[in-house]
């Protein structure tokens, strides 16, 4: 019997070493591939997981916004804040903090986060309320939000009031009072 246990052992032995060696040749392939897929996650999809998180977004010509994430969608975010609601392009941001470590496919997101930033427009503009929009390079409309088009959005501002049209491609930020 004390033949047979050696044997064994050596066996066990043996097999044990052909594991590591061959975890040790697929640790880089592994590696490739888990760099490979993760190249297609979206930010909107990292965005996706830190619902309800708290976050600072870093918005381009704008700076910090901090707050609690309440709303992602493909191309937009909506952050909670202590001066309040911010609808934020994600083409307008440019870095987060505090975001989840996970991300959220596609397949699994809501209907409704594939409404777009014209819809988050539109139920600010329903409700009336007074927002300041801002602008890259810095500039600012304080209005009403009237009508939303396909690109841009009519801004009801000044005394006496004018309308101003902004383009959703120069919007970083929308923040409702």
């Amino acid at each position: 019997m004390g033949w047979e246990a050696d044997l064994f052992g050596a066996l066990d032995d043996l097999e044990q070493q052909a594991e590591a060696m061959y975890d040790a040749e697929r640790a880089p392939e592994l590696a490739d591939r888990s760099r490979a897929e993760y190249q297609q996650v979206p930010l909107a999809a990292r965005l996706m997981a830190s619902v309800e998180r708290e976050v600072t977004l870093h918005v381009t010509g704008l700076g910090a916004v901090a707050g609690r994430l309440d709303r992602v969608a493909h191309d937009w975010c909506l952050v909670a804040g202590p001066t309040g609601d911010w609808v934020v392009p994600l083409a307008a941001v440019a870095a987060v903090d505090g975001a989840s470590e996970r991300a959220v496919p596609q397949v699994a997101w809501s209907p409704l986060a594939r409404l777009g930033l014209g819809s988050a427009l539109r139920r600010l503009a329903d409700a009336g309320e007074r927002c300041v929009l801002h602008r890259l390079g810095g500039a600012r409309h304080d209005g009403v939000l009237r009508r939303v088009g396909q690109d841009f959005v009519e801004v009801v501002e000044g005394d006496p009031p004018h309308v101003t049209l902004v383009a959703f491609t120069a919007l970083v930020a929308v923040q409702s009072r």
